[in-house]
């Protein structure tokens, strides 16, 4: 597959799946992901595929400083249900990434390894996601503001052609150009941005 340039250049993400390891899926459990496998994943490049990365990717720089997460070793809660808005989208990136999975997840070896119900969803929780590390307790809050880095006035006048399948080709070519240079500004312009993903500090 040929992706957009740019996706190449977003952070990648190496975590240590024990259970890769046992099983010999992975040298010493280290596992890499990056931008593409998420997209991979939902199928499309969008502001919450990219939100949902970049989330997923700052909280665990957060929950393991210094050092390399564990897959599988860590719930992740939703404040909202998983049908409502985004959130279903946004799971599945952070579940990726993460390893947590809900009530249908691998089920574990001989007691361990276990990644059912570590995703949470409709938890009451004040933020609008929350990571936390399954051996200390150790939890990080995150939000994400995509209206921070708005579409640009072209995109908006675009989508509705495009909805209505009146656009030509050229403008959907367009349209597709446009969509991307946004994703990217998000990833790679903004992605220090504090107003853009904010982290609400370790606590348990």
């Amino acid at each position: 597959m040929t992706y957009p340039a740019f996706f190449a250049e977003v952070a990648t993400l190496t975590l240590r799946d024990p259970l890769a390891e046992i099983l010999g899926a992975a040298t010493d459990g280290l596992m890499t992901y990056g931008y593409a496998d998420a997209v991979k994943l939902a199928g499309h490049s969008c502001p919450t595929v990219a939100g949902a990365y970049l989330m997923t990717f700052k909280a665990l720089g957060k929950l393991y400083p210094g050092s390399v997460p564990e897959r599988g070793a860590i719930r992740v809660e939703f404040s909202a249900a998983q049908a409502d808005g985004v959130t279903g989208v946004t799971a599945a990136v952070a579940s990726l990434l993460t390893g947590a999975a809900g009530e249908g997840g691998f089920k574990g070896l001989g007691g361990r390894f276990s990644r059912r119900n570590l995703l949470l969803f409709a938890t009451g929780n004040a933020a609008e996601l929350r990571f936390i590390r399954l051996d200390s307790g150790t939890g990080v809050s995150v939000s994400y503001r995509p209206e921070v880095v708005p579409a640009p006035p072209e995109l908006q006048e675009l989508m509705p052609k495009l909805l209505s399948g009146e656009a030509s080709t050229e403008e959907q070519m367009e349209f597709g150009r446009l969509w991307q240079m946004r994703v990217k500004r998000i990833l790679i312009d903004h992605v220090h941005d504090p107003e853009l993903v904010k982290i609400f500090g370790l606590a348990q």
